[in-house]
């Protein structure tokens, strides 16, 4: 079974370090295990990122919601898994998600500085976080770069794209479809046939109208011609 510096060793913030050395980090830095309950809340939108948040075991739900639009997407992420350390730094350090347990989890979090601190004791631990971050950002510009060669099925995939991460699952949208057209850019007839396209497909499911559900990103993402 695997402990929890096994399971750390999984994830890109800690590749090429060894289970010796992040012992020893987590050791000298201060680290706190909190567990949450099946339905607790984790995370409001608008909380401040004042921590690198670790789940280590269980799954959680993440929830956006649109403040103008009759939009919303949520996914699903198990540990081990990092939850969003893009919002650490920058103009705006709040979480625009809010996050749920849904089942029992045991996460590791770590205040910003103290991983600041941790940061400066290896250079592997940053070059991660910088390769992260900038793998992030440069993903997002290509696929704005190509948004006006892009077909509305390609547009909607890149919004998946965009609000989700690589190991996401049980991805669902609820929207209203003219604010899903304005979102896409598109009408709504061609937003009607694309979404036609990726059901028959198998790439989607429908529960009604106005959701959709994704099981597989890894494949929903292969409409794109440059994915992740």
């Amino acid at each position: 079974m695997e402990n929890i510096f096994d399971k750390l060793l999984h994830l890109p913030l800690f590749q090429g370090v060894s289970q010796e050395r992040l012992q020893e980090t987590v050791e000298k830095v201060p680290f706190h295990f909190l567990k949450f309950r099946k339905g607790e809340k984790i995370l409001s939108c608008g909380d401040e990122c004042s921590h690198v948040r670790f789940i280590v075991s269980g799954r959680v739900k993440l929830e956006y919601e649109s403040k103008v639009l009759k939009f919303k997407i949520s996914h699903e992420l198990e540990g081990p898994e990092v939850i969003a350390p893009d919002y650490l730094f920058g103009l705006d350090t709040c979480y625009p998600f809010s996050v749920k347990a849904i089942e029992n989890c045991g996460m590791l979090q770590l205040a910003k500085q103290d991983y600041v601190a941790m940061l400066r004791t290896d250079n592997i631990f940053l070059f991660n976080i910088l390769n992260y971050l900038s793998r992030n950002s440069q993903v997002r510009k290509s696929q704005l770069l190509n948004l006006g060669n892009a077909s509305v099925q390609e547009r909607l995939v890149m919004l998946v794209s965009a609000f989700t991460s690589q190991k996401s699952q049980n991805i669902t949208m609820t929207f209203r479809q003219r604010d899903l057209c304005r979102l896409l850019g598109a009408r709504r007839p061609a937003l009607v046939s694309a979404i036609s396209y990726l059901k028959d497909n198998g790439l989607i499911d429908m529960s009604d109208s106005s959701t959709i559900n994704i099981a597989s990103r890894q494949e929903f993402l292969k409409q794109l011609k440059n994915t992740e």
